[in-house]
């Protein structure tokens, strides 16, 4: 926690140091790049910080974040809404979307189990996919969370709760090193777990 009595110079990199995979030599830098940077730069950035947390949020279908109430793949006519793809968070609805490959549609978790981090079911969007299995017209729901211990417990979790319902459930046939993340996977793999998906 910032001590407010601190110079505005430190308290900007302990801000810039608590977000992720940022350590406090890259925050300092950070910080005196802001420095540099001419007020009009900086209110722009400060504007666009206020901008996207007013008005990003979660669609209303697949919990992906949007400026919208329904985002545009839920929007887009041409995808095949019989098959559901399930992932952790919205940088991997972006990285399925880089291969070109996949035409159905997606739920975004937002997170993964972990009880000892305090991560239970109910903290996850799963009763959102739930619900909108239960609408009917749900063929298949592909299990895309990373191949980490929380990435399987979560994908067994759901299958065993989708399993009841008739719901054929696939999981992504890694063409990546366990432990390895999907941000990170090159289109021609990702598309290679699509295509060599797994029943569970």
């Amino acid at each position: 926690m910032a001590d407010h009595n601190a110079l505005p110079l430190v308290i900007l990199a302990e801000k810039f140091a608590s977000l992720p995979g940022i350590g406090m030599k890259s925050a300092q830098r950070l910080a005196y790049h802001v420095m540099s940077m001419d007020t009009e730069a900086v209110e722009d950035f400060a504007k666009a910080l206020i901008d996207a947390k007013k008005n990003v949020h979660c669609c209303k279908c697949c919990q992906n974040l949007t400026e919208r109430d329904i985002c545009p793949i839920c929007d887009d006519p041409e995808r095949d809404r019989s098959v559901i793809c399930v992932v952790e968070n919205p940088k991997d609805v972006t990285a399925f979307e880089r291969t070109r490959e996949y035409g159905g549609v997606y739920h975004v978790l937002h997170g993964l189990l972990s009880p000892m981090d305090g991560i239970t079911p109910d903290k996850l969007r799963v009763k959102e996919l739930l619900a909108r299995i239960a609408e009917g017209g749900v063929n298949e729901v592909i299990m895309a969370t990373n191949p980490t211990v929380e990435g399987d417990a979560t994908a067994m979790y759901i299958a065993g709760l989708l399993k009841p319902m008739g719901i054929k459930v696939t999981r992504l046939a890694f063409g990546l090193p366990v432990g390895g993340i999907l941000e990170y996977a090159d289109e021609v793999t990702l598309f290679k777990a699509l295509e060599n998906r797994n029943d569970m």
